[in-house]
């Protein structure tokens, strides 16, 4: 398998479950803006929605979209026990959590990665995306390790690179004490370090 990322982006959340998987892959980065990657290949002909991650899976198999990505490889790997079975109300849980982070937070932070956004989109922006973050700082309230329960999912992987962008948007992360407690948390697990030490993030 290979996986085609951008550094920080969403793709992140892959590489971090790819890791978890122990899984044997590739990885090379992506120049969404000019659509090439590293190996100088034409990226619109590998994604034509142009942007990551993209998991090649081989014989001329590509998946796209994090959340589909995410789930496929913990639904191909369920010794790792990153996903809760089909038909579970916990796997409807775990969907719910992907969907929101999807659709809801990742969404939000757009305005912040747009070279034509304005300074008042961005204060916008800003404001919608503290109204989603407020989501997730009620979810940990009861004592919650992660988004689960004490047991990391997929979903985690991909809402604690979302809710890390708060970080270099300017955002920060102190008005969500428990985000924060919880980003540290999965920050520090050992397969997350991996991946973002790949990625040059870490150094």
């Amino acid at each position: 398998m290979k996986l085609y990322y951008k550094p920080g982006a969403c793709s992140l959340a892959s590489h971090i479950i790819l890791k978890e998987i122990a899984s044997d892959f590739e990885i090379e980065s992506v120049d969404t803006a000019n659509q090439v990657a590293e190996s100088g290949a034409d990226f619109s002909k590998i994604n034509p929605k142009g942007y990551v991650p993209v998991l090649d899976i081989g014989e001329g198999q590509i998946l796209t979209e994090g959340a589909a990505i995410l789930q496929y490889l913990a639904d191909q790997n369920p010794d790792a026990d990153l996903a809760p079975e089909f038909g579970t109300l916990e796997r409807a849980r775990l969907q719910e959590h992907l969907s929101f982070t999807s659709t809801e937070l990742h969404k939000a932070f757009g305005p912040f990665f747009s070279p034509n956004a304005s300074d008042e989109e961005k204060q916008v922006a800003k404001k919608n995306v503290e109204k989603k973050m407020e989501h997730f700082e009620s979810i940990f309230k009861d004592g919650r390790k992660y988004l689960l329960g004490d047991k990391f999912s997929v979903a985690d992987a991909y809402l604690f690179v979302v809710s890390g962008w708060a970080i270099p948007t300017g955002i920060g992360l102190d008005k969500w004490p428990r985000v924060a407690a919880y980003s540290k948390r999965v920050a520090g697990r050992e397969k997350v370090q991996e991946a973002m030490h790949a990625e040059g993030l870490l150094n």
